[in-house]
């Protein structure tokens, strides 16, 4: 009777020490953080959120961030995955920094206002803004991760607005708002661009890939709107910052601020026989394509017919969202 008693107080201290443990993984698995900048809720700043979570994680974590202006440089570490930050709206939450590259001969890839070095992490419904003076370059977003998503998100800035920073790194931009005076899309990862508009502050250019040599995809922009400031007139679709850059415009709609010729050599005649520059299918006043650069090409239907995100993210198309 008494060995009875006490397996029964063994199985109950066991059943209890198992339910407490379950208990601590679930006080420990947060599936939701939200920011507030009033300091209404558990976090005032997005960084301390980041910071909070687990490395490495194998479930999805959500970020959520009210509507406040955070000034804030949001680094997403290398070791932070599988995170969503949401924006209670995509005007009104605003990710914002003003440093610039002549400040303290800061340089361009310090400027930074959200620089993102962990991949497998999206963005949705908000702003990162680099507001500083046109002075230098300026970037809002740097990205190193892969498989990053950038959905109903706005980019502001000046010079250099969007760094895509990694060789072989997949990303996604769909609906979103990208604005900048020079170059303000540049860098080598493979980036697919959808419904998404392209505003000219200044005459300049809007692209400078950098893409290697062994990657067939660079910039790809598909169904996107080029819009430009009043008193805009002459924009180039790119310029190779690399020998080898690729850019390609499908079915998008072109302001007349594009310029006839459509892309630019950057002062070297030698680019002209390595870039990868193209078009297809595209409307509007400036997507006339007979006084294009010789060097550059319009696609034809098959050729275009290519450009599929299964293609163009080959490895990491099974995380493409939107098929």
């Amino acid at each position: 009777m008494k060995r009875t008693i006490f397996k029964g107080m063994m199985c109950l201290l066991l059943l209890g020490v198992g339910a407490t443990s379950v208990y601590a993984q679930q006080q420990q698995r947060k599936d939701t953080l939200v920011v507030a900048r009033d300091g209404t809720r558990e976090y005032r700043n997005i960084q301390e959120a980041v910071e909070a979570v687990r490395a490495f994680m194998d479930y999805t974590v959500t970020i959520y961030i009210k509507n406040g202006i955070y000034k804030e440089k949001l680094v997403i570490p290398s070791w932070v995955k599988n995170v969503q930050l949401v924006g209670e709206s995509a005007e009104k939450t605003i990710i914002t920094y003003d440093d610039h590259a002549n400040i303290n001969k800061m340089g361009t890839f310090r400027t930074y206002t959200v620089k993102v070095e962990g991949s497998d992490i999206t963005f949705k419904d908000l702003t990162i803004e680099n507001n500083a003076a046109p002075l230098g370059q300026a970037v809002a977003l740097h990205t190193e991760g892969n498989r990053l998503m950038f959905v109903n998100c706005r980019f502001l800035g000046n010079q250099d607005t969007i760094y895509t920073g990694t060789e072989g790194a997949r990303l996604l931009f769909t609906n979103c708002y990208i604005e900048g005076t020079t170059d303000f899309i540049f860098g080598p990862s493979t980036a697919l661009f959808e419904y998404c508009e392209l505003h000219s502050k200044r005459d300049s250019y809007i692209t400078a890939a950098s893409t290697p040599q062994s990657e067939e995809f660079g910039y790809v922009f598909k169904n996107c709107k080029l819009t430009a400031a009043p008193g805009v007139k002459k924009v180039y679709l790119g310029r190779p910052w690399r020998p080898y850059a690729a850019t390609v415009f499908i079915n998008c709609e072109f302001g007349n601020h594009i310029r006839p010729e459509g892309w630019h050599n950057w002062r070297n005649p030698e680019n002209e026989k390595t870039a990868r520059y193209a078009e297809f299918g595209n409307t509007g006043e400036g997507a006339g394509a007979s006084r294009r650069v010789a060097w550059g090409k319009q696609l034809t239907k098959k050729e275009a017919l290519r450009y599929t995100p299964e293609n163009i993210f080959k490895e990491s198309s099974n995380w493409y969202p939107y098929k």
